[in-house]
């Protein structure tokens, strides 16, 4: 979208029903009804990969329907971000649901083409899997990035069953293959039994920093956000959220809870709080609508996103503004 435009935001709730019409999130407009878009908007309907409870892959349609009470205005980061750019659902990747390798494989190449067309991605999906597809892509366009996961869970497991693709692995590979700035990687919210200490070894070698659901707890979120934010300084930022990160209270619907987790106010506050931070696409994974209740999760996913989504927004137009300036 060029600085003349101006962005086309979601259905008007005062003369449509919130209720009524086709269920995009936000209820914003299709990609192939705008063009081009700075913000894409993309369901990765995927898990294939998970190694407990499955039905995440309809977690990007649950999340879109949750996102129909979201409002235009973020009173939290005083933005309205669909004013401030163009954002809209490009719809979902169809995967093989038979093939791992086959999929990640669809999954980076859709995103190469989104990436290239100049949109930054919020992905939602879909297990863990999808994070690995999604990170080879971004990095081919910043160089290796700067990563912050939100996770009750490591994810730098080497191979389930022998596949090196799963959702538990994806951040090992990532590594390996020189994708990601190891000096800016981070888990948060992480916690629950490992497999043994030498998980949490092997994790330390690879570059991780850990924030615990504990450590929020005791120190409270504005202070996790700034060291963060400390430790990913300028560099360019992908933020890969499994819901699971929050407690079983706040996210009922994933494939794999654990007690103790943080709640959806802390996770959305840490958030508001890396609105300084260069986020260049982001991810919401691991909602099962079948194990949710009233759409606690998809809910709690979808504000996930809004909030990812008004950070990119706000340094799109920022970034417009600084180059008219000039």
């Amino acid at each position: 979208m060029s600085s003349n435009e101006t962005p086309r935001g979601p259905v008007d709730s005062s003369r449509i029903p919130r209720y009524a019409g086709p269920a995009t999130f936000a209820r914003l407009p299709r990609l192939d009804e705008v063009g081009t878009a700075d913000v894409a908007v993309v369901g990765v309907p995927f898990d294939s990969g998970v190694s407990y409870r499955p039905g995440a892959r309809f977690g990007g349609n649950a999340i879109r329907e949750a996102s129909r009470l979201l409002r235009p205005y973020n009173p939290a980061q005083d933005a309205s971000p669909f004013a401030l750019a163009q954002v809209a659902d490009g719809g979902d990747i169809a995967v093989n649901p038979f093939n791992i390798n086959e999929a990640v494989e669809t999954v980076e190449a859709a995103a190469d083409e989104l990436l290239g067309t100049g949109a930054r991605l919020m992905t939602l999906g879909g297990d863990h899997t999808i994070a690995l597809p999604l990170l080879r892509s971004v990095a081919k366009k910043h160089g290796p990035v700067a990563l912050l996961h939100f996770d009750a869970h490591l994810d730098t497991w080497d191979t389930y069953f022998g596949a090196e693709y799963t959702h538990g692995t994806p951040f090992r590979r990532a590594v390996e293959e020189g994708i990601l700035d190891t000096s800016a990687l981070s888990h948060v919210g992480t916690r629950g039994p490992l497999y043994g200490k030498q998980d949490l070894t092997d994790d330390e070698k690879m570059g991780f920093g850990i924030v615990t659901s504990a450590d929020i707890y005791r120190r409270g979120a504005d202070e996790v956000a700034d060291q963060l934010r400390q430790r990913i300084g300028d560099r360019p930022l992908y933020i890969s959220i499994d819901i699971d990160c929050l407690d079983p209270a706040h996210a009922p619907g994933t494939g794999t809870p654990e007690a103790g987790g943080m709640t959806s106010r802390e996770l959305l506050e840490i958030l508001r709080g890396l609105a300084s931070c260069n986020l260049v696409s982001a991810d919401v994974v691991e909602v099962a609508p079948a194990y949710d209740h009233a759409e606690i999760t998809s809910v709690a996913a979808s504000h996930t996103a809004y909030e990812l989504t008004t950070i990119m927004s706000r340094q799109i137009a920022a970034a417009r503004k600084d180059s008219a300036a000039k």
